[in-house]
């Protein structure tokens, strides 16, 4: 890892900062990196408020949107919302679904098969809705680039409205009404909205017309706290009060579906990190293993004795998804050792057998261990299918787009992507984009990057500093949570690996002679020879709590170690 310390700030401004909220420097430091410059900065990134949320008319096309619904309701029309099969998606037909289900009993649900339909919108939901006497159809989480799809509709006098996040195409569908800040004409003030978040917006502006305002809609803010935590998106801007008031509903009085996988887990208190790791890949497991309308019916039940009995489903699918997750990620680095391509700028690999439900997955592990722009490739009917994801700094959409030639259809953001292309170009689009990569990225980019906030000393550790670290969450990008470093460290002499195989490490340090705190490095009992003989070194960590039989103490969460 190459160890990067964040600037300090001026001192003028550290200062001023101290004064007017009268915390120490290491405090006033952290907040300044966040962007926060005065007492009325860190009010609202401390209180987060209903206030901080944007109107939702300002997004191009809602009042379009809003129009649209309200006619539909009105005229008893059938309405079908329809969304993607992973966290974001599932979560923003649960959320729109169920708010629509107050208004109008004219409300069904759509998800694409993943291994039939594919992402996004399909011809064979829109046949579906033809059927079925569906005169209005609302994407959420999709929805950006089908340009065909919206054209085919509109030739069976369907409507639709697209809410979504994604980047768009050079041409935007023609439906009634498409939500997207991403868009280079909308000029909504916050771009970082999940797809379940520009789903949030639209209920809002129809609550609005009722004279409600979003604090009547929190109920719903546990879908929305979920899938930002899960889709990556940044928890700043209002994404970190939605995120916030989301958790409040997940810990105090979550939905029955939340509620019971929850239950499942047996935890009190779940954090954002507890959701992506924890609630997120469930909802996700019914998509990747079966089929995302369990998620979507286990988000919108009512009954909580029914919803426990999805959720042991659904935990059962995640089980399952974890073995085959594992299985396909051994075959893969086989496969790179074997072809040994681990020199190379990318990591791309293909089996036919892998199962596509679960490539993103194996995408994630293989970039963690090679950090490189990876692709995972498998069969998906006489195509190939494949999840991409990069590494921190590099843009793999714009990669992907310099391949295009090869490709039959790609979406996606700046980290993660997907695509699909003929067999015929497998090759073909291989050395392409191992060729776009070598050219255009910063070599320095494939070593992973240890962001650092600040250098701190041990005797600056105590109770009150993690007070109000605690007091910074939710975390997430734009707000991750502080990492420190801390140098001179030594050893009391007892430290040790542990775990299966050595795997980890532990320690306690003393700087200086004085302090003495314990340090856990899960994954990093490799470096255990650094620590020994009495050995001065380098330590990167974030502060914890260890709670062990009740009794609290602060420790050291080690990222990485140097001599």
């Amino acid at each position: 890892m190459r160890w990067t310390i964040k600037p300090k700030p001026e001192i003028s401004k550290i200062e001023a900062l101290k004064n007017a909220l009268n915390v120490d420097e290491t405090v006033a430091t952290l907040l300044l990196q966040r962007g926060i410059e005065t007492f009325e900065d860190a009010k609202t990134f401390f209180r987060p408020s209903f206030d901080d949320l944007h109107d939702p008319f300002l997004m191009k096309d809602m009042d379009k949107a809003v129009a649209r619904i309200e006619a539909a309701i009105s005229n008893g029309e059938n309405i079908l919302v329809y969304g993607d099969y992973d966290v974001d998606g599932t979560t923003s037909v649960a959320l729109l679904s169920s708010y629509l289900k107050t208004k109008t009993e004219n409300v069904a649900t759509y998800i694409p098969d993943r291994y039939i339909e594919g992402y996004g919108v399909s011809f064979k939901g829109i046949d579906f809705a033809d059927d079925n006497g569906f005169s209005l159809i609302v994407a959420l989480d999709c929805g950006i680039k089908a340009i065909d799809k919206v054209a085919y509709a509109k030739q069976k006098d369907i409507d639709f409205i697209i809410c979504d996040h994604h980047r768009p195409g050079e041409n935007i569908p023609d439906a009634v009404a498409v939500l997207d800040p991403k868009r280079n004409d909308c000029n909504y003030p916050f771009k970082e909205l999940c797809g379940c978040g520009v789903g949030f917006k639209l209920i809002s502006a129809l609550a609005e017309k009722d004279g409600k305002s979003p604090e009547d809609l929190v109920e719903y803010l546990d879908l929305v706290a979920t899938a930002i935590g899960a889709d990556i998106v940044p928890i700043v801007d209002e994404n970190r009060a939605l995120a916030y008031f989301g958790l409040q509903v997940i810990n105090s009085n979550p939905r029955p579906g939340m509620k019971a996988m929850i239950a499942e887990v047996k935890k009190d208190q779940l954090t954002i990190t507890d959701v992506v790791f924890i609630i997120a890949p469930r909802i996700n497991a019914a998509g990747r293993m079966k089929h995302g309308n369990h998620a979507v019916t286990l988000l919108t039940e009512t009954d909580f004795n029914l919803a426990a009995e999805y959720a042991v489903d659904i935990n059962n699918y995640n089980l399952d998804r974890r073995e085959v997750d594992k299985q396909i990620t051994e075959e893969a680095l086989v496969q790179i050792e074997e072809n040994n391509e681990k020199n190379r700028f990318t990591t791309v690999v293909y089996d036919e057998n892998w199962h596509k439900g679960v490539i993103g997955i194996v995408a994630s592990r293989l970039t963690e261990t090679y950090y490189r722009p990876t692709l995972v490739f498998t069969r998906s009917g006489d195509k190939l299918a494949a999840s991409a994801r990069s590494v921190k700094g590099f843009d793999v959409y714009n990669a992907l787009e310099a391949c295009s030639e090869y490709i039959e259809q790609f979406g996606g953001h700046k980290y993660a992507a997907g695509l699909t292309l003929l067999p015929e170009n497998y090759e073909a689009f291989k050395a392409k984009f191992e060729a776009v990569v070598k050219e255009s990225i910063d070599p320095k980019l494939l070593t992973p990057e240890l962001k650092v906030d600040l250098e701190i000393n041990l005797n600056d550790i105590d109770e009150k500093l993690m007070r109000i670290i605690h007091q910074f969450a939710p975390f997430g990008p734009g707000n991750m949570t502080p990492v420190f470093m801390t140098q001179n460290l030594k050893d009391t002499g007892y430290g040790k690996c542990v775990g299966e195989d050595d795997k980890h490490l532990r320690f306690t340090a003393t700087q200086n002679g004085r302090g003495k705190i314990v340090a856990i490095g899960f994954g990093l009992g490799e470096k255990c020879h650094l620590i020994q003989n009495g050995n001065l070194f380098s330590a990167a960590y974030t502060i914890d709590e260890n709670d062990w039989n009740g009794n609290v103490s602060l420790q050291l969460k080690l990222k990485d170690i140097k001599a």
